[in-house]
């Protein structure tokens, strides 16, 4: 994937590139934010077509952009709370239900979430490699049966936006995340009743705030 392109130390740079990114998120958090085109974001941040691709080489870099900005400080909070755990199991349960807990308390966030990843690594490339790498982990140490890796981290990442979207629908009930959670275990062939109990075990004191 293209890179964006850096601001070279220059702060009216910096600031064009940050009215572009700003300007992104609003068009990606907005109900029809999937159809957003490079001519949307550049009229709302008040820059040219030629001014957009002095920043971004593309619509694909500027969304993994938008992903690092809504994503990388809330996955930096997640991965130190998963750190504390040792079961992948546990890990994979917990982050799922926090990333479905924040996309209940902010709307605006899950909705860029969705959209964004329609058209590009689900979650961003951090969150990406981080839920590819908890998989490995699983998989080696046998807890994550009859399934590889790479489908694994799919498995996660398909089924969490997908609650994602349900959660924006107002479809959901009670214990949601917590359902979803068991669920994905159970298809990365752990026991039910294991996947249960680690689904709906307490988080972790330390959580981030959702």
């Amino acid at each position: 994937m293209a890179q964006a392109k850096t601001t070279g130390g220059n702060p009216r740079r910096a600031r064009t590139r940050a009215k572009i990114i700003a300007a992104a998120f609003n068009l990606f958090g907005a109900q029809e934010g999937v159809l957003v085109r490079i001519e949307d974001i550049a009229a709302l941040a008040g820059v040219t077509r030629m001014t957009f691709y002095n920043h971004f080489a593309s619509m694909a870099a500027l969304r993994e952009a938008v992903c690092f900005e809504l994503t990388h400080d809330f996955l930096t909070s997640v991965t130190q709370t998963l750190a504390t755990l040792d079961d992948p199991r546990e890990r994979i349960a917990t982050a799922v239900r926090l990333y479905l807990g924040r996309a209940v308390s902010d709307a605006g966030w899950a909705r860029s979430i969705l959209n964004l990843s329609s058209d590009g690594i689900p979650f961003g490339a951090e969150t990406f490699r981080e839920a590819e790498q908890t998989m490995r982990e699983g998989v080696a140490a046998g807890v994550f049966q009859d399934v590889e890796s790479d489908l694994g981290r799919d498995l996660v990442l398909g089924t969490t936006l997908a609650a994602i979207a349900a959660i924006l629908r107002g479809q959901t009930g009670p214990e949601h995340a917590e359902r979803v959670a068991a669920a994905i275990l159970r298809g990365l062939g752990v026991a039910p009743e294991i996947a249960r109990r680690t689904a709906f075990a307490p988080l972790p004191n330390h959580s981030p705030e959702i």
